[in-house]
This record gives C-alpha cells, structure tokens and sequence, in this order.
C-alpha cells in the first residue's frame, strides 16, 4: 500500500487507514484480529481508535493484538480523547485534566508506552482553547504522543487551534454526499499543512450501493442502533451520486465501494480515509480500492454529480 506524509510532518502512514468504531460491539476480538492481520499484510500502518469505543473495549482489544499479532513497530497508533467517558470531574471534555487523564486511560487499555497520532475528537467552547493546546503540548513533550491532531472541527476553529501548536491532522466526515468540509475546512488544512483523514469515505454505507433497492436486513441501516445514522445519506441527491458511482464502477470493472473510495482517496489534502468493516469480508472490498485510480473523465463526472454550491467569502482553489 502507498505511503504518503501525514501534513507537514515527518510521519509517514498508509493511504488507507483502519478504523476500529465496531470493534468490541459489532465486532469480536476474533473478528478484530483477522481484520488487523488482512490491513497489515496489505501494507496498512496507519490504525484508529477513540477511547469511547464500546466504552472503551475497542482500545483493549487493539491493545491486546499489539505484540504476539502484530508487531508494535509495524503500526501507526492513533487514538481520540475528548468525548465525556464517565461522570467524574476528569470524565470527559477538553480541559488539561480531562485530556490528560484520558490519555493515561488509553495508554493503559492499549498496553503501550506512547500513542503515535492523539487526537482531540472534538471542539470544546467550556474550556479555553490554550488550556487545551497545553495538554496537546505537554503529552508530546512527555513523550506520551509523538504526534497530534484533532477532529470534527470546524475550519475556523481548526485554523486556530494551528495557530497554537503543531497539528498534523484533522479527521472530517468527507464522501462524495458529504462535501461540505471543501468550504472551509479543507482549504484551512491545506494552508496550515495538516493532513486530512476522512471518516465514513463511504457515506455511511451508502455510497457501496446496497441501499439502492431497499434496506437490506443485515445492514446497519436496518439496525436500532444505526439507522439514523444511516439515513441522513439516503436522500434523492444521495440516490442520483450513487447511481453514478455505480455505472463508473460498471465501466471500470471493479465496486461502487472502490470508486467512492478512490474518489476520496486523492482529493487535495487527504492522506488517508478511515475505513471501517463489520468484518473481514468487508474490510478486503475497500482494500480493492488500493488497486483503483480513477481516469480523469470519470473524476471529473462524479465531482460534477456530486458539487456543492459555494457562497460568499468561500473560495475553492481550482
């Protein structure tokens, strides 16, 4: 698998990353193995994490693959702190304590010494951003984080937090129906060199197609839990994208999921997509992808398909 610089670093990950959301709900830790070993043999580095993940099994079962699995060295670790675990006064948020808590936290579930990608999962307006950025500071200067990044900001705040300290990344929803950070965060990650990791590359599922005729009954679409999640990407916009995709796919002779994958895959900015699979099965469907390059006639259908407006002040490099 390629390997691209992570911003302006010197951190080098794979183009693809790994994400564990499902890991310790959806996913056993058997299944989470066979995952970890199919990513790594196909050259995948880069591995994501959060310390809310099942509460935080999906840490421990990382952690507990890292080793006698799968070298230590061999992976790019990268977990997210921020998100309120418990109801204690350290229990969540973006305050020095918080965040520094939470971290200990992860490195203890993880069994690891040092994370190499930390990130802020979210914006915080209750604590002062330099309060926050210290803790940034103080994990990298411990040794504790090798690098940091945040997520879910937006592009002004995202902006200002660079500002601060030496963000590497941003991790972003971005897909072909979901285009909005191309306003304003993405042109701030591109001005201040810090890389993008786009989360739900495939719309939530959508984008792979198998909504098109229905909701099938083991999708997640179907599920209590993630319906709703799904749904905000089953729109007639998102029907007339998916069609597209798939008649590029058809032409191609590969998957709508590689196509929606590769789209994203080498926008400006982007370092690597975050991809997640219920199981292995799925996990090889996007590592197909690595195979794919997208012809410029067929980039250029799908962005049509799939713009955006843009409005006053917003500018777009063409």
């Amino acid at each position: 698998m390629e390997k691209r610089q992570l911003g302006r670093s010197g951190l080098r990950v794979s183009r693809m990353a790994l994400g564990t959301m499902s890991w310790g709900g959806e996913t056993d830790a058997e299944e989470a193995a066979s995952q970890l070993v199919a990513f790594v043999d196909a050259g995948g580095t880069l591995v994501d994490t959060a310390d809310i993940y099942a509460e935080g099994e999906g840490e421990r079962i990382l952690g507990s693959l890292l080793g006698d699995l799968v070298p230590r060295d061999d992976i790019v670790l990268a977990t997210k702190a921020v998100a309120r675990r418990t109801d204690g006064p350290f229990g969540g948020g973006a305050s020095r304590g918080a965040l520094l808590s939470a971290l200990d936290g992860s490195l203890r579930r993880l069994g690891v010494d040092h994370i190499d990608l930390w990130q802020l999962h979210a914006w915080d307006e209750n604590v002062p951003l330099a309060e926050t950025l210290s803790a940034l500071e103080f994990a990298v200067a411990t040794g504790k984080a090798r690098y940091v990044g945040v997520s879910n900001y937006a592009g002004w705040q995202l902006a200002t937090a660079a500002c601060g300290t030496s963000l590497v990344s941003t991790q972003v929803e971005y897909s072909l129906v979901e285009r909005g950070v191309e306003r304003e965060v993405v042109p701030a990650a591109v001005h201040h060199g810090i890389g993008l990791l786009p989360w739900a590359p495939l719309g939530r599922g959508v984008l792979t197609g198998k909504y098109r005729t229905g909701t099938p009954a083991d999708s997640r679409g179907a599920s209590a839990s993630y319906a709703g999640y799904v749904e905000q990407h089953r729109t007639e916009r998102a029907a007339r994208i998916v069609e597209a995709v798939s008649t590029a796919a058809d032409g191609l002779g590969t998957s709508p999921l590689a196509v929606a994958l590769a789209w994203v895959r080498d926008r400006p900015g982007v370092v690597a997509p975050v991809v997640g699979a219920r199981d292995t099965g799925q996990l090889t469907g996007s590592l197909a992808a690595e195979e794919i390059t997208l012809p410029r006639a067929i980039k250029a259908a799908l962005d049509d398909v799939s713009a955006i407006q843009f409005g006053y002040p917003e500018r777009w490099p063409k």
